[in-house]
């Protein structure tokens, strides 16, 4: 099983997301419990197209607008929580295109 990581990057924008967006009180257990697949299947997320998105995946959860940006190291068997973004602002990383 993979070993699953949470960048700062990622701590610091789903702490924002949780003051901004007046989330629940157990975010972040529901967060957790989106990315433990990742554990024992990495490949789970789609691809992100584009340049400078190479070996990025992302999902969807804990709700539809939240979209979670991960890679995996096959080498070192981590996965890499990068980001978490709300998917319905123009800057999310899914409405990006090469």
């Amino acid at each position: 099983m993979a070993k699953l990581l949470v960048s700062p990057t990622a701590a610091d924008a789903l702490a924002r997301l949780i003051l901004t967006h007046s989330l629940p009180a157990d975010t972040k257990d529901r967060f957790k419990r989106s990315v433990a697949p990742l554990a024992e299947f990495p490949r789970l997320g789609r691809e992100l197209d584009g340049a400078g998105f190479e070996g990025m995946r992302f999902l969807l959860g804990p709700w539809r607008w939240l979209v979670i940006v991960y890679a995996y190291d096959l080498d070192s068997d981590e996965v890499w929580i990068l980001t978490v973004e709300d998917a319905r602002s123009s800057t999310a990383v899914t409405n990006f295109r090469a």
